[in-house]
């Protein structure tokens, strides 16, 4: 079967009515995965059909050659395929014109992100890409081995040859993600007086907000699209049809009109980001643990399980809503209904062990913000309470026979600390004063 490319389109999807090769990299984004392709890459290739403008992709894997692989070879070019119970889209995106790979193409990644054409910077690295120690801090070993010297590095240059700054905007699930993005930066540039002058004047690093369910794609998924476009396409990414990106207006130059193709532009980003993570995100990670131990394989069959079901839609309306200071005209428990909606989608397949992975990274905003509010505000939180006895449960192994290993880059510590304390003293060592995840929450109320 001949591969998606350039010189071989398909008939049967939707596919870029603009001349990619006529346009130039304005965007560089670190962390090109499913998730990027199925959003801003959607969004900027909707933005450059509709408006025009210079704002192809260079996307970067920081170690695995795999997207590079998947894309290059076919242009760039990926199928979109958006997924409901009505039956599939199939667009082919155009956004991205090339995948590097940091550790052999770090000369010509330092090149873009120092050409005067390049005028923004994206991130989706996960929670664990910012290589924050246990208190937030930046580990300065592991940024080493990250996208902060690259920066670094191209920062350096513009600001020698008199170019304009950057926007830096992290699309990551972390919240306060800008401002976060900008400490970290700020803390490993200390050492470097004038550069770190010179960024905190010419570039900005706004807050934002993403949210689409894509899951991981299969080899199913790819026989389905191969079938429908006649053509392998390797880097097929499946998703939901429902997408929303807020961005806060911090920009240092300029962008693509994203807000003409239903991005939101907004002076604050926190309510929509606190909803998120704390409902969406939120209930994502309770259904994962407590789905996987009642042997469900995908969201859409745990959000089917009556007892599921009750749990999350309690979890998002009565224990995570309250905390969140919704501003007028957010609808809190339309939104937490529309998202049990979206969990039934039964096309999708997301599954619940990809949810899982990287708990010790998403469970402090997802779930410890939340349980602190309830707490100081004397009101329970019964189902996080379940959530975070499931997640414990999961750490020690229970999981493991009928789902593999624990894929958490703490798994051997928070091992450690079951071995260690047992379920007399794992949640405090855990989640005390002086644990492995210490919050404002004191932990109570969990039952192993």
């Amino acid at each position: 079967m001949s591969r998606l490319s350039a010189q071989n389109l398909p008939a049967t999807a939707a596919l870029p009515a603009y001349d990619r090769a006529g346009k130039s990299i304005g965007i560089v984004h670190f962390g090109l995965g499913a998730f990027t392709r199925a959003h801003q890459a959607w969004y900027t290739d909707r933005a450059m059909e509709a408006d025009g403008g210079d704002w192809l992709i260079a996307g970067v894997s920081l170690r695995s050659p795999a997207v590079g692989e998947q894309l290059n070879s076919q242009d760039g070019l990926y199928t979109l395929a958006e997924k409901s119970g009505e039956g599939t889209k199939l667009r082919v995106i155009g956004s991205v014109a090339k995948v590097l790979l940091a550790t052999q193409d770090r000369a010509e990644l330092v090149n873009l992100l120092s050409a005067p054409t390049t005028h923004i910077v994206t991130f989706t690295v996960t929670e664990k890409g910012y290589c924050r120690r246990a208190d937030g801090g930046l580990d300065l070993g592991l940024a080493d081995g990250g996208f902060y010297p690259i920066l670094a590095e191209a920062l350096a240059r513009r600001m020698a040859a008199g170019i304009g700054g950057l926007t830096l905007l992290s699309c990551d699930n972390l919240a306060d993600n800008g401002h976060q993005l900008k400490r970290l930066m700020g803390e490993y540039l200390a050492g470097d007086a004038a550069l770190s002058a010179w960024v905190a004047q010419h570039c900005t690093f706004p807050c934002s907000m993403v949210d689409r369910i894509v899951p991981a794609t299969t080899d199913e998924d790819r026989a389905e699209v191969e079938a429908a476009l006649a053509l392998r396409d390797e880097g097929v990414v499946m998703t939901e049809p429902f997408s929303q990106w807020v961005i806060e207006d911090a920009f240092a130059g300029p962008r693509p009109a994203w807000e003409k193709q239903g991005a939101q532009i907004v002076q604050d980003v926190a309510p929509y980001e606190t909803a998120k993570l704390r409902m969406l995100n939120g209930a994502h990670s309770a259904l994962a643990y407590l789905g996987l131990e009642a042997g469900h394989s995908y969201v859409h069959q745990a959000v089917g399980d009556p007892a599921l079901r009750q749990l999350v839609l309690g979890l998002m309306l009565d224990e995570a809503a309250p905390t969140i200071p919704a501003p007028e005209g957010m609808d809190l428990a339309a939104y937490a209904h529309a998202l049990i909606e979206r969990f039934d989608n039964p096309a999708l397949n997301h599954r619940l062990i990809q949810i899982a992975m990287d708990g010790s990274q998403k469970i402090p905003q997802r779930w410890l913000a939340t349980l602190a509010a309830n707490q100081q505000a004397g009101r329970p939180s019964p189902a996080l309470h379940q959530a975070v006895a499931a997640w414990l449960r999961h750490l020690r192994g229970d999981n493991v026979a009928k789902w593999g290993k624990v894929d958490d880059p703490r798994a051997d510590e928070l091992a450690a600390a079951w071995q260690a304390h047992g379920a007399q003293g794992v949640v405090e060592a855990i989640f005390g004063a002086d644990g492995l995840l210490p919050s404002a929450w004191q932990p109570e109320g969990i039952s192993l």
